[in-house]
C-alpha cells in the first residue's frame, strides 16, 4: 500500500506537483485531426489541469492557447481563427498559436499594452491522424513517431472515451495481466450466460500459469504463460510493451494497437484506442482511406456500465476504484509485482527529473525517432487474428465502418467510402 502522500505524488497531475511536471515532458494526443481539418475551427480541450482551446488558424496552422481572454475572461472557444492566430470575440483581441497578444483594436495604434499580454500557449504537432500537445519546458523533444503512427497499407480507426477516474489506476490495469482470466474470461462467460449467449464463445478463461516484467528501452514488456501453453508462446516470447508514461500495445497478426492515456485532471482521463486494421498479403489499402473516430461508450441507456466487450470491462473496473483510487487500502499479492515495477519506475523518473535529466522515452535525436518499432504478437493467446470475428468484442465493434475494414483486409470489394 502506498502513503496519502505517496498515492497524491503519483496522481496529481496539475502545474507544480511531481506527476504533472514529470507529464509535462511528454507529448499527449488532445485530439484526433479530423476534428480539427476545417480551417476555423476551434475545440475545447482539457490537459493537466488546464482549459485550452484548439484551433486551425487560416494558414492551416494548429495553435493551442488558454481558453480565456485574458481582457474579460470570455472563453476564446467562440473566437474566431484569423490568418495568424485567433481573435477574441468580445473585443477582438487577438493571439498568435502560442498565446501572445499581437492586437489590441480599440486601443490607441501607439499602445505597448499588447506586448505585456500573453495567455498560456503550447506547442502542437500532428501525426497518424492524432494532435499532440507539449506543456514543458523548451525544447521540446521529437513527437515520437510509434510505429503505428507511420505504418504503411493499414487501415486506422480511432475510438474515444472521457473516463470518470485518474490516469493511474488505468495504466496499472495493464500492469496486471491476471485480470484478463477473470474480467475478461470468467466475468464475460457470466455475462454471455446473462445475455443468453453461449459460454464458449470467448475462450481465454485460462489460469495463469506464469507472469513476468522486463524493463526495455520504452517501459516495461509484459508477459503472461497461459494453461495449456508453453514459453514459446508469443505472449511470453515476445509479450506487449507499456510504453512509459502512458501508453500499451498489444494486439496480433489482424489489427496492432496503442490505448492511450490522456490525464486530463486529477479525476478524469481522456482515452484512446488507436488501430491499425492488417489486411492478408497482397490486398492493397485504397490510398487516403480515411481515419475513422468513434466514441466508445461507457454507460447504457439505463446508465449501466456496457460489460460485454472488454474496453467496457476494463472502463468499468477502473471507475468503479474510485476517482482516485485509494492505495493507502489496497493489499497487494505477488501478482501484482507489475504494478509494483511500475509505480518504482515512476518514482525513479521523478527523481532523474527533479536532478535535471531527462526522463525514460523523452527523445532528443532525430535519427531515433524515424520510426520506433514495438515488440508485437501475431498470435495473441494462440485464438487466431481479430479479423476472425473477435473484433466486435474489442472496442472496434464501436467503427462506424467495421464490417467495411474487415472486407477490404479480407480482400473483398470496398463497399462505400466515408
Amino acid at each position: 500500500m502506498l502513503t496519502q502522500e505517496q498515492n497524491k505524488a503519483l496522481t496529481q497531475v496539475g502545474s507544480g506537483t511531481p506527476m504533472g511536471e514529470l507529464l509535462r515532458r511528454y507529448w499527449h494526443p488532445i485530439a484526433a485531426s479530423t476534428e480539427v481539418e476545417k480551417i476555423g475551427t476551434t475545440k475545447k480541450v482539457k490537459l493537466l489541469g488546464e482549459e485550452l482551446v484548439l484551433f486551425r488558424d487560416k494558414s492551416n496552422n494548429l495553435g493551442l492557447v488558454g481558453d480565456k481572454c485574458a481582457h474579460r475572461g470570455v472563453s476564446l472557444e467562440y473566437g474566431f481563427p484569423t490568418e495568424c492566430g485567433i481573435r477574441c470575440q468580445y473585443h477582438g483581441w487577438l493571439y498568435d498559436r502560442l498565446g501572445q497578444c499581437t492586437d489590441q483594436p480599440n486601443e490607441p495604434e501607439t499602445s505597448n499594452f499588447k506586448n505585456k499580454i500573453k495567455i498560456a500557449g503550447y506547442e502542437v504537432r500532428e501525426v497518424g491522424g492524432l494532435v499532440f500537445a507539449y506543456m514543458g519546458p523548451a525544447p521540446a523533444p521529437e513527437l515520437p513517431k510509434w510505429d503505428l503512427f507511420v505504418k504503411d497499407n493499414v487501415i486506422r480507426t480511432i475510438g474515444f472515451a472521457e473516463i470518470p477516474c485518474n490516469w493511474l489506476q488505468i495504466m496499472e490495469n495493464s500492469l496486471d495481466p491476471t485480470h484478463l482470466e477473470w474480467l475478461h474470461g470468467h466475468y464475460f462467460e457470466h455475462v454471455f450466460e446473462q445475455q443468453g449467449r453461449p459460454q464458449d464463445e470467448w475462450k481465454i478463461t485460462k489460469h495463469h500459469l506464469k507472469i513476468g516484467f522486463d524493463e526495455f528501452d520504452w517501459g516495461i514488456i509484459k508477459r503472461r504463460v497461459l494453461e495449456g501453453q508453453t514459453e514459446e508462446n508469443e505472449d511470453w516470447a515476445i509479450g506487449h510493451p507499456i510504453v512509459f508514461p502512458t501508453m500499451l500495445r498489444v494486439g496480433d497478426s489482424g489489427a496492432h494497437s496503442f490505448q492511450i492515456r490522456v490525464p486530463m485532471d486529477d479525476e478524469t482521463t481522456l482515452h484512446f484506442w488507436y488501430t491499425c486494421f492488417v489486411p492478408k498479403e497482397g490486398v492493397k489499402v485504397p490510398e487516403n482511406y480515411p481515419i475513422s473516430l468513434y466514441e466508445c461508450p461507457i454507460t447504457d441507456e439505463n446508465g449501466k456500465y456496457v460489460v460485454d466487450y472488454i474496453d467496457g470491462q476494463d472502463m468499468m473496473a477502473w471507475i468503479t476504484q474510485g476517482r482516485i483510487a485509494d492505495r493507502t487500502t489496497e493489499r497487494l499479492g505477488t501478482s501484482d509485482k507489475g504494478i509494483i515495477m511500475f509505480r518504482r519506475m515512476l518514482q525513479r523518473e521523478l527523481k532523474k527529473m527533479e536532478n535535471g535529466e531527462d526522463p525514460k522515452c523523452v527523445i532528443r535525436d532525430p535519427e531515433i525517432n524515424n520510426n520506433i518499432e514495438l515488440p508485437q504478437e501475431e498470435n495473441k493467446f494462440s485464438e487466431g487474428g481479430l479479423l476472425s470475428g473477435v473484433a466486435k468484442d474489442w472496442n472496434t465493434r464501436y467503427a462506424p465502418n467495421l464490417d467495411e475494414i474487415i472486407d477490404i483486409c479480407k480482400g473483398g470489394k470496398v463497399l462505400s467510402n466515408l
